[in-house]
């Protein structure tokens, strides 16, 4: 028998990212040398420091609940962070620990939204914002970066998606997939868009900046609200330190924004997950606290590997990346092969063993993702036999070519 669901599940499917990676995983387990470039979390080691962080906590017997919002330490950590690194003052109340950004960002649209609202969310994106969304019974509005713009947000389009029913902006700076960094100037014109749409301050900015200290020189990440601090009442930041820190696992968010409506998620979370893991924000804390020379070693390391990745695709005619400026992945517009990229990421994995995540979960068909989450001998692998995959390759399934404009 098969029961009924809820309707608001009718468009919520698993994330694709997730699904992919665990094929990968089973095929290596079943002894296939598959190269995994579908993950979504850094390859490195929690640093040596924080591990051990963990490790007392677990002694000293913090093996209790803590505060819905996470114990005090942390949440001043946490706005001493966002002090230290972005100017951004926030009270301690108006800071909140969550099981994962991911959690953070779930918080934030179920208490700000409402059946009918609507929720601007700029292309290609992060899987879960449109599930995210829709759960919280909105509708999600796509607005397009294309390529030719190095997927840079275009203000006027923001601004004529606005309707009455708008809810929110998402941002998310550095983007996964496309590693962009959000320029200044774009920054400012957008924020410009939100003032003027409405007489009040009704319309609201999440900004997710989890993988905000994974930037590669020249490119500079700013958050909005230090663009325009007038802002900060109505932006809800939110962060973590599964990405600089390489946590993933750990499950470790945070938001940062109005009391009200910080209050508001701290309730919503009282009665789903209640508190973070009490190990883990000790962990966390001696993160955001300690040595930060293990974040600026994985930093050093991703844009090297991303220099290798990208400018061997773009060998790989008719392949094209452009080159991202932050994050850790590389998002390959494949479109000139004359197939899906649902197509081409299926025969990647089959024909060559490399797996990969195609376009069409981020809301871009003709794209695929490429984590350089891996080793450099792993990419320069993968290269070899992509490179012998486009010389035997047979095509299957047409569709445009993504255009640069």
């Amino acid at each position: 028998m098969t029961l009924a669901l809820a309707d608001r599940l009718r468009h919520v499917e698993g994330s694709p990212t997730l699904a992919l990676a665990a094929k990968a995983k089973a095929l290596a387990k079943a002894g296939k040398p598959v190269l995994d470039f579908t993950a979504g979390e850094p390859d490195f080691p929690t640093p040596a420091h924080v591990k051990q962080a963990g490790i007392q906590a677990i002694e000293a017997n913090h093996t209790r609940y803590t505060p819905v919002a996470g114990i005090l330490e942390l949440r001043k950590a946490i706005a001493n962070n966002l002090a230290h690194r972005l100017g951004l003052k926030y009270a301690d109340a108006e800071v909140m620990v969550s099981c994962g950004a991911k959690q953070a960002l779930y918080n934030a649209l179920q208490v700000l939204c409402d059946p009918e609202d609507e929720v601007i969310i700029l292309t290609p994106y992060w899987v879960s914002y449109d599930p995210l969304v829709r759960l919280a019974s909105a509708t999600p509005v796509f607005v397009e970066t294309k390529e030719a713009d190095g997927f840079q947000p275009d203000p006027a389009a923001v601004k004529r998606a606005i309707t009455s029913k708008t809810k929110a902006i998402i941002l998310n700076s550095p983007s996964n997939p496309t590693g962009a960094v959000i320029e200044e100037s774009r920054l400012k014109e957008l924020a410009a868009v939100v003032k003027g749409a409405r007489s009040d301050d009704s319309l609201l900015i999440i900004s997710d900046e989890i993988y905000d200290q994974i930037v590669f020189p020249p490119a500079r990440v700013r958050s909005i609200v230090q663009v325009d601090p007038t802002l900060i009442d109505r932006t809800i930041l939110v962060n973590g330190v599964s990405k600089s820190y390489s946590m993933t696992g750990w499950r470790i968010g945070y938001a940062a924004g109005p009391k009200n409506v910080i209050d508001a998620m701290i309730n919503l979370q009282s009665h789903s997950t209640s508190n973070p893991a009490s190990i883990s924000q000790y962990a966390a804390l001696q993160a955001l606290t300690g040595d930060q020379q293990d974040v600026q070693r994985m930093v050093a390391e991703f844009q090297r590997r991303r220099d290798r990745l990208v400018n061997g695709l773009n060998q790989l005619k008719p392949l094209r990346c452009t080159m991202p400026g932050g994050a850790f992945y590389a998002w390959c517009n494949v479109s000139g092969l004359g197939q899906s990229a649902d197509a081409t990421a299926a025969q990647w994995l089959e024909d060559a063993l490399v797996a990969t995540v195609p376009g069409e979960g981020f809301g871009a068909p003709g794209y695929i993702r490429l984590s350089f989450a891996t080793s450099l001998e792993q990419i320069e692998e993968a290269l070899t036999r992509l490179g012998q995959w486009m010389r035997t390759r047979k095509p299957a399934g047409a569709v445009r070519s993504v255009e640069r404009g």
